[in-house]
């Protein structure tokens, strides 16, 4: 037998967009156009025969997927990881190409999939069983399981109508994954649920890839799909751009989301960021050489730079730096209330910067963004921005020796070492 579980050839998935839409008409009318086009196509040869934009979500998706493998989807919003998913979930038909699977498929693709509001989440737990084909006798012998997952014991006979959406996603997941489908669709909707519940969720799609079953696993939450998953795919536009490990599609992912921004600049100060008489005018990367530069020697230190103005004095100010690494973990934060000089200071009316620096030998290697968030009084936000810099930690392989291999972890700190020989 094929070790192949899914695979799909030139896949394509379009939409018409725009266009002018017909009034209703009769039956005549219709049978009238019908008779009609023939001749309006010899009369005008060349005009195009409808009004409407053509979308392709998805185009000439080639992809094989193995028993056993848990599968990363990423890409930006309208990449087609969605649209992919319904299609291989059957709720949607491709307009070209054909899909192939073999065996059972169960899908969660949004909050309450498949579930009657009207229906309790016992009977939901019944109707859900039997639309995935199983027997009434597998339902029962995980029924306990599915209700102890979902944590939902005390609202099992309540309408799920009633239900909120983290209580509707705990159902739902707990279904799919329990009722041993040989293919499980995830999306994005574990986003839903609080965080225990999500490192739950991570665990149960391990265990079932580890049963030999198929995961395919939609999410922006690129620490999940490094973890999760043993390969990973990167969407741009329907087309599929990379296919290899998660590591690599991540950086390969993050490197075409958009490019390194070593500066932002507000140049109009009534659309730049902030509020109660300050505004954010700029925030950019310095190497240790004093240039503006996107990509950093891992070993060297730099600053980060964030220039603000204050519209009336008598105000004060704050910032805050938030570091996060490729992917998506939060490094660390520094804010400048160490700046003794200033901090708490009433302002006159000018422009300032308020700048720190960070240690070489901190950060690992790989793109990293900042966010900026303005302060005042108590403080209070003024503004929020994320990514407003994005630049990348270059290993040279300075501090390496004659180890070529990866370095693991967020950050890779140049530590001491001692070594001396014990007595005896």
């Amino acid at each position: 037998m094929s070790d192949i579980a899914l695979r799909t050839v030139g896949l394509g998935k379009m939409y018409r967009i725009g266009g002018e839409r017909e009034a209703y008409g009769t039956l005549r009318d219709t049978l009238v156009r019908a008779a009609k086009r023939p001749l309006e196509r010899l009369r005008h040869p060349g005009a195009a025969t409808h009004t409407s934009d053509e979308l392709w979500a998805l185009k000439n998706v080639a992809l094989e997927v193995d028993y056993g493998e848990a599968l990363g989807i990423i890409g930006g919003n309208g990449a087609g990881k969605t649209t992919l998913l319904k299609v291989l979930s059957h709720i949607t038909e491709p307009t070209e190409g054909r899909v192939e699977i073999r065996g059972r498929v169960a899908s969660l693709l949004e909050v309450g999939t498949g579930f009657h509001a009207e229906l309790t989440g016992r009977e939901n737990i019944q109707l859900n069983g039997a639309i995935l084909g199983m027997t009434r006798a597998e339902i029962k012998s995980k029924f306990d399981e599915i209700v102890e997952f979902a944590g939902i014991g005390r609202f099992l006979d309540t309408p799920v109508k009633r239900y909120s959406s983290g209580m509707y996603v705990r159902l739902a997941f707990a279904v799919a994954a329990h009722l041993d489908p040989e293919v499980l669709i995830i999306d994005e909707v574990l986003a839903v649920g609080d965080a225990s519940f999500q490192k739950k969720c991570l665990g149960k799609m391990k265990d079932v890839a580890g049963h030999g079953r198929t995961v395919l696993f939609v999410s922006h939450n690129l620490t999940a799909v490094r973890s999760l998953c043993s390969r990973a795919i990167v969407l741009d536009h329907g087309t599929l751009t990379f296919d290899g490990s998660p590591i690599a599609a991540v950086s390969h992912y993050l490197g075409t989301a958009g490019a390194h921004v070593a500066q932002r600049v507000w140049e109009n100060a009534g659309r730049a960021p902030g509020g109660a008489g300050v505004r954010c005018r700029a925030v950019r990367v310095r190497d240790v050489h004093g240039a503006i530069a996107s990509d950093i020697d891992v070993q060297e230190q730099f600053d980060i730079e964030v220039d603000y103005e204050v519209l009336r004095a008598g105000v004060t100010a704050g910032v805050t730096l938030v570091v996060f690494n490729d992917e998506g973990v939060m490094l660390f934060s520094s804010m400048n209330n160490r700046d003794s000089e200033w901090y708490g200071r009433a302002l006159s009316a000018g422009t300032y910067q308020s700048a720190c620096t960070i240690p070489g030998d901190l950060l690992n290697g790989g793109e990293h963004t900042v966010t900026l968030i303005l302060w005042t009084d108590g403080y209070r936000a003024l503004a929020h921005e994320d990514e407003v810099v994005r630049f990348n930690i270059h290993d040279t392989g300075g501090v390496r020796g004659d180890y070529m291999g990866g370095m693991g972890g967020a950050v890779r700190p140049a530590l001491d070492w001692r070594t001396s020989e014990l007595p005896g």
